[in-house]
């Protein structure tokens, strides 16, 4: 690709690589310079301008942009990803409904790792997305590429982004009381959940406060109507013996694990009840902000798999914005 200044009479044909002022207005960099545009700088005064132009073997930027877009989402009702149009060198790839982000990141580096010039940004992955979300943009970020590059990134990175749609419907909410706790913070508590589960397209089924004892606490499990179920304690969980994992492995249920390397979120515990899973939700989930539980709720209700594995990777970028409602901050004031 030809890079440089050429007189106007050199100029038809090439993109214009910098805006310039002319009679009336401006023309944009990256416009295709013909009769009408040369005559426009000429007005202006100019003699020489400051073009590209591309070789023989170079894609131009929209094309190679589009053409790029298409192999990162070949199937975009299977991918969950809608393609915009190519506008100079960039296509935008935008979530169609609620879910959360998949990445092959492999894939996607070596796309990145192709050629400077051709790039692919995403959300991180695994992030919560409602319909109309950002997810990636590809951007070219040269008038051109050439198409051996343009080949080979797209052959790294074929459907390597896609958002996981939410296919659990409805969860139920199960509180319990402790003394001491205002009923204005079980208020938010059942407010924060039910925003959370809106935010997926989910619904909240019922909800239902019993008092902090585990023959309470198990008979409402037992009641819990949804596709997932919700405990939130009014004392927190400290031991896989505690009230609540205790409640629901009387309800005939099982725990599968209690803790998480994410804080806020840290005394999670997670479990199942008749192929149901169940979240035992630490005291952070009172809060609107994010914590670990927003994590182990979002793939859950995507139909993902979450064990011991998954959480334990989720330490790497779990330590989270502190919530100021947290009795016991991380660092004193």
């Amino acid at each position: 690709m030809f890079f440089g200044e050429v007189t106007l009479e050199a100029a038809e044909g090439a993109i214009l690589a910098h805006s310039e002022a002319v009679p009336g207005g401006r023309l944009r960099k990256g416009v295709v310079l013909g009769g009408a545009e040369i005559a426009a700088l000429r007005a202006a005064g100019l003699t020489c301008v400051t073009v590209a132009r591309l070789g023989p073997g170079d894609v131009g930027e929209d094309r190679a942009a589009a053409r790029l877009a298409a192999a990162l989402v070949p199937d975009p009702v299977a991918q969950g990803l809608r393609s915009g149009e190519a506008f100079t060198g960039r296509v935008n790839l935008n979530a169609v409904g609620p879910g959360i982000v998949e990445l092959d990141a492999a894939a996607i580096h070596r796309l990145n790792l192709v050629h400077p010039a051709i790039t692919l940004a995403t959300l991180a992955p695994w992030q919560r997305v409602v319909a109309g979300t950002l997810v990636g943009t590809v951007k070219i970020i040269a008038y051109g590429v050439e198409e051996a590059a343009l080949a080979a990134a797209c052959a790294a990175a074929r459907a390597a982004i896609r958002v996981r749609p939410v296919v659990l419907r409805s969860a139920a909410l199960v509180m319990t009381e402790a003394p001491g706790i205002d009923a204005k913070v079980a208020a938010k508590g059942r407010r924060s959940v039910e925003g959370r589960l809106r935010a997926l397209g989910m619904r909240l089924t019922g909800a239902e406060s019993v008092p902090h004892d585990v023959a309470a606490l198990r008979a409402a499990i037992g009641r819990a109507e949804g596709e997932m179920v919700l405990i939130l304690t009014g004392s927190a969980t400290s031991d896989l013996e505690d009230t609540a994992p205790a409640a629901l492995r009387a309800a005939g249920g099982q725990v599968a694990r209690f803790g998480m390397p994410v804080d806020p979120g840290n005394l999670l515990f997670l479990g199942d009840l008749g192929g149901r899973p169940v979240i035992g939700l630490p005291g952070c989930a009172r809060s609107p902000a994010l914590n670990g539980a927003d994590w182990v709720l979002e793939r859950l209700a995507c139909g993902q798999t979450v064990g011991d594995a998954e959480i334990a990777a989720m330490g790497v970028g779990g330590l989270l914005k502190e919530i100021p409602l947290r009795p016991q901050l991380r660092e004193p004031e």
